[in-house]
Parts: structure tokens; C-alpha cells; sequence
């Protein structure tokens, strides 16, 4: 199966793709290659790039491009879960463990290792009292990033 990889630029910065055949198997973002990468290619690359562009334009378009990704059987559950809910809607992660069968932070440590955010939309998970973490982290960069992607999708959210 051949793989690929590109990036395109959204709103938020650069995000890159790795594609497996037909399947999204991996995004960064923000783009995490040591170099830049090229953007999309192939018609291919092309329909994925218009379909994440779409998103950035519209946060109700769907993002429905199959994926595939590996993981614990709970990560598995945890990721299910993250795609059920609906773009301008967030749980917690109280909310998420006690749906699915676990703890809060075991659902923030399935979110961690998500392999292909947006698509497996973490950024929709806080914590019971504020916005939580994101990518592992509380601060900086990627946190600024989660509150864009949510107030993108029309979350309002306390200072």
C-alpha cells in the first residue's frame, strides 16, 4: 500500500497528512516535519485537502474521509466516542469515561495519542472546569489551538 504525505496551510497554521492507499492514517497539527512538505499531489491528496479546507471554512462540513489507526481496544472505544460527538458540542472528560467505561484521565490519555485529530475530534473533550489540556499540554501553542478549533465551531467559552 503506498504511503503519502503532505501539508496544506488552514487558519490555524500548517497541518500535514499521511495518507495509507485511500486512508487517512495520520494529521499533524500543527505540522511536526523537520522540513517543510510538499502539498497535495495527487487527485487524491487534492480530495482530502478540499474536504479539511472545507472544514476550515465551515465547521459544519463534514469530516468523513475513512481513516485508519491503531490503538488499545480503550483508545479504540475512547476515539469512537471523540467521533460521535457533534461539531459544537463538548463533553467532558467525566462525561466521556462514564459513557464509554473507564476514568477521566485515562479518556485525557486516549485523547493524547490521538492519531488524527479534527477526524477524531479531541478538541471537543474539556475538563470539568475549563478547557482542559490538549496534545498533553495545558498552556502555550496548543491550547490556543483547541480554544481556535472550538470557537470555530461556535463553542463560547470563558476566558
Amino acid at each position: 500500500m503506498t504511503t503519502s504525505r503532505f501539508q496544506i496551510t488552514v487558519p490555524p497554521g500548517a497541518l500535514a497528512v499521511t495518507l495509507s492507499g485511500e486512508l487517512i492514517t495520520g494529521i499533524d497539527l500543527p505540522a511536526r516535519a523537520r522540513k517543510p512538505l510538499p502539498g497535495p499531489g495527487s487527485q487524491l491528496e487534492k480530495r482530502v485537502a478540499a474536504e479539511l479546507n472545507a472544514y476550515f471554512v465551515n465547521a459544519a462540513a463534514p469530516l468523513g474521509w475513512p481513516l485508519q489507526f491503531e490503538g488499545s481496544d480503550f483508545q479504540q472505544r475512547v476515539w469512537r466516542a471523540l467521533r460521535a460527538i457533534p461539531a459544537g458540542t463538548v463533553k467532558t472528560y467525566g462525561q466521556l469515561a462514564a459513557e464509554i467505561g473507564g476514568c477521566a484521565q485515562a479518556v485525557g490519555n486516549a485523547c493524547r495519542q490521538n492519531p488524527i485529530p479534527l477526524y477524531i475530534p479531541c478538541h471537543r473533550v474539556v475538563a470539568r472546569q475549563g478547557i482542559g489540556g490538549y496534545a498533553g499540554k495545558t498552556a502555550g501553542q496548543p491550547i490556543r489551538l483547541k480554544r481556535w478549533l472550538l470557537q470555530h465551531e461556535g463553542v463560547a467559552l470563558s476566558a
